[in-house]
């Protein structure tokens, strides 16, 4: 067999194998979608928005925080971060947004929320997770962490401790 074929082949095999690596990752890896649902009458003064993706953990410290709220009189709402774009943040007391960081990066809606309520920046609550627990947008007040499930209720009341000065 010619070098340049062999070459040719391996160029190829490499390619397919890091294709099917690539889909692997992202079904293996990706965040589940979050059904909407919402707790208390939308007609209450105070309301607080969660928006988050889907998974053990993530699911978890948003149960934690309704659990927590939905007996008092504040609306809530908890959305998948992909509807981010439909939301004024206006509309709410305090926005909680849950999120992982996704090769090198936090998802796009969220990273375009933050960028377009700079200003209402004080009224939202991040925690971004990741591999290493450490990373989170630039110039943004968030809670950085790993997805370990053990540790849902620190980082729960962590965010509720800030909810707390935001809902009055």
């Amino acid at each position: 067999m010619p070098f340049k074929l062999k070459i040719t082949l391996f160029v190829l095999s490499l390619g397919v194998f890091l294709l099917v690596f690539a889909v692997w990752y992202k079904y293996e890896y990706s965040m589940d979608k979050v059904e909407t649902v919402q707790f208390n009458s939308p007609d209450l003064d105070l309301k607080l928005l969660i928006a988050t993706q889907g998974s053990t953990f993530k699911n978890k410290i948003t149960s934690n925080i309704t659990d927590y709220y939905k007996n008092d009189s504040i609306y809530i709402k908890v959305i998948d971060v992909s509807q981010l774009p439909e939301i004024n943040p206006i509309n709410y007391e305090a926005i909680v947004l849950i999120h992982t960081w996704e090769n090198w990066k936090p998802p796009k809606e969220v990273q375009s929320f933050i960028e377009k309520n700079i200003s209402n920046q004080d009224h939202i609550v991040v925690l971004t997770t990741s591999g290493k627990g450490s990373y989170k947008m630039k110039d943004m007040d968030a809670i950085t962490g790993e997805s370990k499930i053990e540790n849902t209720t620190y980082y729960s009341n962590l965010i509720i401790k800030k909810l707390e000065d935001l809902i009055k």
